[in-house]
């Protein structure tokens, strides 16, 4: 039987696995046009900081909110790859105890995780469920996914606020929650700002549903049946 790695060897395969992702993702961001790739959420943000947050799941999160300087057990980690540069932290219940009230038996709880940690401005948020592993291949998949899913989003949430010029906070409140993984809140906003359209009104507020509530509001405003 395999011995489990120390918790040095899993901080330096989180910092692994997060740099892999970063390199991923900005291969992507480097075949986009200069101010497109400007606008990509991740690359747009200040100050970032890397929550690896032990649940039942492990959760990544990135944020641009300020956090403490790390206390007691905490650990902190700088790390870079070209030319983004972040903070890696580490979150289990015997840092932050209110993950320890987190129940993930069924599904990943990621809006509770980032309560538990007083978290509100989200640039990604990914779930890698128990016995995953942070392989090198899994990382440069969910980078290179994340990145297509921020550009794709970031041109439509353009066109849509091109189009609906007298919605601009409703749209960038609807890109923010977007990006966090707040599904429901993002076709709550759609419905906001499309209140007439029935496609809109029958879209579940379910996980998954974010992406679908944001093409079908651009449909509408491009006049779309």
């Amino acid at each position: 039987m395999s011995t489990p790695p120390d918790p040095e060897g899993m901080r330096r395969a989180m910092a692994a696995y997060v740099s892999a992702l970063h390199r991923a993702y900005l291969d992507v961001a480097d075949q986009l046009p200069p101010g497109e790739r400007a606008r990509m959420p991740l690359l747009a943000a200040d100050d970032l900081t890397v929550a690896a947050v032990g649940a039942r799941n492990l959760h990544v999160i990135a944020t641009t909110d300020p956090l403490p300087d790390p206390a007691g057990p905490e650990v902190e980690l700088d790390d870079a790859e070209g030319g983004l540069r972040w903070r890696l932290r580490f979150f289990d219940p015997v840092v932050a105890p209110a993950l320890g009230l987190i129940d993930e038996s069924d599904a990943p709880q990621q809006a509770q995780v980032r309560d538990a940690l007083g978290l509100s401005s989200v640039v990604y948020h990914l779930t890698v469920p128990p016995g995953s592993g942070l392989t090198p291949h899994h990382a440069q998949h969910a980078g290179t996914g994340l990145a297509h899913t921020h550009a794709t989003a970031s041109r439509d949430y353009d066109s849509i606020a091109h189009l609906a010029p007298g919605s601009i906070a409703l749209v960038r409140e609807m890109r923010a929650a977007e990006t966090a993984g707040l599904d429901a809140s993002t076709v709550l906003l759609a419905r906001e700002i499309s209140p007439a359209d029935d496609v809109l009104a029958g879209i579940p507020l379910t996980s998954g549903s974010a992406a679908n509530a944001r093409t079908r509001l651009l449909a509408v405003l491009r006049g779309s049946p």
